[in-house]
């Protein structure tokens, strides 16, 4: 029988002892208990002791300590929310002292310092030169081949096999690139994420073989999922790294998989192997779901004929010499999109694929452990929902269950990526709490609709207070309107809430001017609490207890758009408060207790400025915000200002905004369902970029650290760079 270190040492006691403490009330036993645990403690510290010898198992604490034995050049450390450690850097330091200097070592240390796969690119190899005949370079002809367009479609990229006349310019503020001397290190900032059994948009109602990848029916590119490189002398190819998925490369990759012999050892592709980046499931004879073979998949051009309303359709087979071989599906990746042969219509379809974002923010297939909440025992009402093998077949089933149940609280867990489709409701009342989840790598859509029309989830309720409302994981099409007043608390992390409610094929907002959360008064108690979220407008009423929002995307589309304001949309709203966020719209508050590293396009008005604070953030022009300490334009037009030698007060307006604009941030691409969407471009101002408390970047990614990841880098480079040898970093989006 196991027994729990708490009542170790309880249990050895004589018997006669503990039946004479139960009839005393056990406080021999509650001393005990107290005991057992500072001996856990300890015997955790002995055991973790051994432990931290080793740079594989050591606590994250120790990796400086270890690497100070090595001699390792100290580096800014990061914080956990970047998702990245050191303890690479120090365990590979002396192979990367045995090969210092080498293309492989650089780009193995740079994959180790950043956290960001890298490649690396010796520029002398792509030198066109007069070969010596002697030392033929077969591998890197002067012309390039007009025949091979998969390779002249990566020209001027990271992984180009065409050669350049030279370039004098110098490559470390990344202008110059083709020299003898020059290396480069090309970075992917964007992080690949596979989501599994998806249920695909069909592009026809009813469906006529036609589908996108993506669940909100948007044209989105599909993403590599990078192999696992295991030796050091490896430079990086396109396999290894999470780029988006290319036409070409992978026609050809699946073409030398169905010309390969059936009897000699079958070829393996390199996309749809082990870990493949993409995955088309339909049912089988007993109707199961099963993928469909790699070499059954045509790669093709998916895109929209002029004049026709039809996409091509693959046949149902090819020949190879004299051999037919079935074709079942076609996939365009570049598009995000899968066509069925003419007249094929699946009973039942699931997709598996890869997608690129920067960061673990909105809802996703990344880790959230530490926010789900576990099994919580028998005074909870607990339940999952899954399309196939969970309690309920549908979350609206799942919520009425815990309405009808006499237990205050529930938990009910989502077990799959599907999409679940259907008007929501959930009756709040007083003193009750309900938390809605997606399961660990689990990424479920709900589109609330009614009759095929987009509404809100809506949350009722009777008079009364202490209920709370919380959503972790999901994606969600339509708004979440909050008609409850006895609803005090709305808590939403790690969810996407569309915004402009659904998005047409090419990821134009459909209703724009709709709020992702709207919460009518008066509900004086009522609190939203936003968490690494993506969501649209906020309308709130003004009597509410306030906004508080950290790590997250507020899109309203325009900065003359309201993005945060009362309940109807013009009038103010509640308290808010704003950490590391990214605020596309105006912000009408009661007043803004925090502003903290954050950017908000629009103006942020309130109506108390003598509270609060606005620290280290962008502002945008005719704000009425808080006393503010190191904000954006503010430490612009004072510099400008003083190299003219005169105050901020005598600048003009046309002075005012000539200066405003050059520290106004861009971003990637702002429209949502983008790859890089709302992430900062890499010209964006160093006074954005840079302009965090501790050197970071202001907005929603702050929490990836890009400043101080690349500061290592330069730093690293400093004592692994061959004398004579000059590396440029570039970060690809």
């Amino acid at each position: 029988m196991n027994i729990s270190p708490r009542e170790r040492l309880y249990q050895l006691l004589p018997a006669i002892h503990r039946i004479r403490d139960t009839e005393r009330g056990e406080p021999l036993r509650a001393l005990l208990t107290i005991i057992g645990d500072e001996l856990a403690g300890i015997e955790q510290d002995i055991d973790g002791l051994y432990d931290d010898w080793f740079i594989e198992t050591c606590a994250e604490w120790v990796v400086p300590y270890i690497g100070d034995l090595l001699g390792v050049r100290g580096l800014h450390s990061l914080p956990e929310e970047a998702g990245f450690s050191l303890r690479a850097y120090v365990a590979n330091t002396l192979r990367y002292r045995r090969r210092k200097g080498t293309a492989p070592v650089l780009e193995q240390l740079a994959r180790d310092v950043t956290g960001w796969p890298c490649r690396a690119v010796e520029y002398f190899e792509r030198l066109a030169t007069t070969q010596h005949l002697n030392h033929v370079r077969l591998h890197s002809p002067a012309t390039a081949s007009l025949r091979n367009a998969t390779a002249l479609e990566l020209t001027d990229g990271p992984l180009e096999t065409v050669n350049h006349t030279v370039e004098v310019r110098n490559i470390a503020p990344g202008r110059g690139r083709y020299n003898i001397a020059n290396i480069g290190l090309f970075l992917w900032r964007l992080q690949s994420y596979f989501i599994q059994d998806v249920t695909p948009q069909p592009v026809a109602d009813p469906p006529d073989g036609r589908y996108r990848f993506s669940p909100l029916g948007h044209d989105a590119p599909l993403f590599n999922r990078p192999r696992t490189e295991t030796e050091i002398a490896h430079l990086a190819e396109e396999p290894d790294l999470p780029v988006a998925l290319r036409r070409r490369a992978l026609y050809a990759d699946l073409e030398a998989l169905r010309l390969s012999p059936a009897t000699d050892k079958p070829a393996a592709s390199a996309y749809l192997d082990a870990g493949p980046a993409f995955q088309v499931f339909v049912p089988n004879a007993q109707g199961a779901l099963e993928p469909i073979p790699a070499e059954e998949i045509l790669i093709c051009n998916l895109e929209d004929i002029p004049g026709e309303a039809d996409w091509r359709r693959p046949p149902t087979s090819k020949s190879y010499a004299g051999e037919s071989r079935p074709i079942r599906v076609a996939v365009d990746p570049q598009n995000g999109r899968l066509a069925f042969p003419i007249g094929v219509v699946p009973a039942d379809l699931a997709v598996s694929y890869a997608y690129g974002f920067p960061a673990d923010i909105g809802g996703g297939p990344y880790s959230r452990l530490e926010t789900l909440v576990p099994d919580a025992g028998a005074e909870v009402f607990t339940a999952t929902v899954a399309q196939r093998g969970g309690d309920y077949a549908g979350l609206a089933d799942a919520i009425a269950a815990w309405t009808n149940a006499a237990k205050a609280s529930g938990v009910i867990t989502i077990l799959d990526s599907a999409t679940y489709v259907g008007p929501l409701l959930i009756a709040m009342a007083a003193g009750r709490s309900l938390v809605i989840q997606a399961a660990e790598g689990r990424r479920p859509l709900l589109r609330v609709q009614d009759d095929g029309a987009p509404q809100p989830w809506i949350v009722t309720g009777a008079d009364g207070d202490g209920a709370s409302l919380t959503l972790n994981g999901l994606w969600i099409e339509g708004g979440i309107a909050i008609q409850s007043n006895s609803l005090e608390r709305l808590c939403v992390r790690h969810c996407t809430l569309v915004p402009g409610w659904r998005i047409d094929a090419s990821g134009n907002p459909l209703l724009p001017m709709l709020p992702s959360i709207r919460a009518l008064g008066p509900n004086p108690d009522f609190r939203l609490e936003l968490e690494r979220t993506i969501c649209g407008a906020l309308h709130l009423a003004a009597d509410g207890d306030g906004l508080l929002a950290f790590d997250s995307v507020i899109d309203a589309f325009d900065a003359a758009n309201v993005a945060c304001a009362g309940e109807n949309g013009s009038t103010v709203g509640p308290p808010a408060g704003f950490e590391r966020c990214t605020v596309v719209g105006e912000v009408r508050a009661r007043q803004l207790d925090l502003i903290s590293e954050s950017i908000l396009l629009g103006r942020a008005l309130a109506e108390r400025r003598q509270v609060g604070c606005s620290r280290f953030s962008f502002l945008g022009e005719g704000s009425r915000a808080p006393r503010r300490h190191r904000c954006q334009p503010d430490l612009a037009w004072e510099a400008y200002a003083a190299a003219q030698g005169k105050g901020v007060d005598a600048l003009t307006a046309a002075e005012r905004r000539m200066i405003a604009l050059t520290v106004t941030p861009t971003f990637a691409a702002t429209r949502f369902g983008r790859p890089a969407y709302m992430q900062l471009s890499v010209s964006c101002p160093a006074a954005i970029a840079e302009g965090a408390e501790d050197g970071g970047e202001m907005g929603a990614f702050h929490l990836l650290q890009q400043p101080q990841r690349l500061a290592n880098l330069r730093a690293a480079l400093e004592e692994y760079l061959r004398v004579g040898l000059e590396a440029g970093i570039f970060l690809e989006d």
